[in-house]
């Protein structure tokens, strides 16, 4: 079985996830890269009475992209972005665990 590394690959996917979230907090002028949730979810609960957390405004983000993933045609950006979020999700569980 041929290994491929090229565009497509698991590799490539996650090589792009990273440039995402790092091109992200350059064109927003965050040194760390894109870090917006923890606002984002913040300002939603002060709206809405709700409660979530950081690591479900990624989970929210992340079924997006798996339904966006569903309907019309095929983008790979839809699993690029899922990529990231799902790194993004992963930082701010640990975050919040202490870890």
């Amino acid at each position: 079985m041929k290994n491929n590394v090229g565009y497509g690959s698991a590799d490539s996917v996650l090589k792009k996830a990273q440039e995402l979230i790092s091109d992200r907090g350059k064109e927003r002028d965050k040194p760390n890269g894109e870090r917006s949730m923890l606002r984002c979810v913040s300002t939603f609960n002060a709206m809405t009475g709700h409660k979530l957390t950081e690591v479900e405004g990624w989970l929210f983000m992340l079924y997006l992209k798996h339904a966006r993933s569903r309907e019309g045609a095929f983008r790979v950006d839809d699993y690029e972005d899922a990529v990231s979020y799902s790194a993004l999700m992963a930082e701010a569980a640990i975050k919040g665990n202490g870890i």
